[in-house]
């Protein structure tokens, strides 16, 4: 009888502390809201149009953090959907300058770096309406007007969470404006292909490029220094890329190890073999 009660209590005690969790914002699998949010965006938002790119002009970055918050705030974290931040980007649109787009697929910090903040090129993280949230974290809460900084839903746990919404919507409005010469950064040495399907660039973005603005798609793929040649061009899943473009009516071009970018990759690993002047 006693061993039954404290089964029975130990069971209650087990399932209040997990309600108590979940309250408390520990039921996600993913990391919490970056701490200092508000601050680092706005600050972003400003070192935007007074540094990296004045050129866009006046911006009310606060207004432009109002409208990126309540996209999501008060919401249940796995409700939230693109069209929820249309405020946010019309309040921070800018034109994307011809032949600078720069889209890419597994590698991000190397795109960061050889877009230059904007010199070279103009990637999604370039823009203003990238440049916001790139690197960054953060979900609301249902019937709470704080964010949490405890833990937020992953794309496996919830498709429509604050960031995966964020990037499909910024990712749709940076293919419709991008025009010219469009550039594709794949990486050769990503397990399972340069080119994965679903992808931000299949999904989102190769759909809503405006063919009548788009002279030609250069396509580039770079293998890591040390890592290994899966996927390359005429092949495999980049092939695939290819007659996907040409079927739609693209002019399309594909470049293996393009040399600038292996130049840059190479600052990091100088006396490795693929590094040496011969190779280029």
């Amino acid at each position: 009888m006693m061993k039954n009660l404290f089964l029975s209590l130990l069971l209650v005690s087990v399932l209040f502390m997990n309600s108590f969790l979940e309250v408390q914002g520990g039921k996600w699998k993913g990391e919490g809201t970056t701490q200092n949010l508000e601050s680092i965006v706005i600050g972003r938002c400003y070192d935007y149009i007074r540094i990296v790119n004045p050129a866009v002009g006046e911006k009310n970055c606060s207004e432009i953090w109002e409208a990126f918050k309540n996209a999501f705030i008060n919401k249940d974290p796995c409700s939230i959907l693109p069209k929820d931040y249309e405020l946010y980007i019309n309040l921070s649109f800018h034109t994307i300058p011809p032949n600078k787009s720069l889209f890419w697929e597994n590698n991000h910090l190397l795109v960061n770096s050889f877009a230059g903040r904007g010199r070279r090129y103009m990637s999604l993280s370039d823009t203003l309406f990238g440049f916001f949230g790139d690197l960054l974290n953060w979900c609301g809460q249902a019937n709470s007007i704080e964010l949490d900084y405890e833990s937020c839903p992953t794309t496996e746990e919830c498709e429509n969470n604050a960031v995966e919404s964020f990037w499909r919507m910024a990712s749709i409005t940076y293919a419709q404006h991008s025009s010219g010469v469009i550039h594709v950064l794949l990486n050769g040495s990503a397990v399972g292909g340069a080119y994965p399907e679903p992808g931000f660039f299949a999904d989102y973005e190769i759909p809503n490029l405006q063919k009548d603005k788009i002279s030609q798609i250069a396509i580039w793929v770079v293998d890591d220094v040390e890592g290994p040649d899966i996927d390359s061009c005429g092949t495999h899943t980049v092939e695939k890329l290819e007659n996907r473009l040409k079927t739609l009516g693209y002019d399309v071009t594909c470049t293996d190890n393009y040399k600038s970018v292996m130049l840059l990759l190479c600052v990091d690993y100088p006396d490795d073999s693929k590094c040496t002047l011969s190779s280029f």
